[in-house]
């Protein structure tokens, strides 16, 4: 007797991929909180210097921000003519086809 089978071989190999990645996953994740159990010192370090050197690169690049910020008032507050001497625009209506 023929019966209809709803799973193909590609559904069943993709959910055996997925059931194998999320397994790895799982023991990945048991793994580190094994070892934060054992170490704590050593990952308050490591979680101390990640903060301490993301937050570096905030301030540099705020500073950074800031100092291009000046450098874009002082540019501005110089010119205090909103137009450019001898500067023309031409335009030309060439519309011979």
């Amino acid at each position: 007797m023929n019966y209809f089978r709803f799973y193909t071989n590609a559904v069943s190999q993709a959910s055996k991929s997925i059931a194998k990645g999320i397994f790895t996953v799982g023991l990945l994740l048991v793994g580190f909180g094994i070892l934060i159990l054992a170490l704590p010192a050593l990952f308050a370090m490591l979680a101390a210097a990640v903060f301490f050197i993301v937050g570096a690169g905030c301030v540099g690049t705020a500073v950074k921000i800031f100092l291009a910020q000046r450098q874009i008032n002082k540019i501005n507050s110089d010119d205090s003519q909103g137009y450019r001497e001898n500067v023309r625009i031409h335009i030309e209506d060439d519309y011979d086809t």
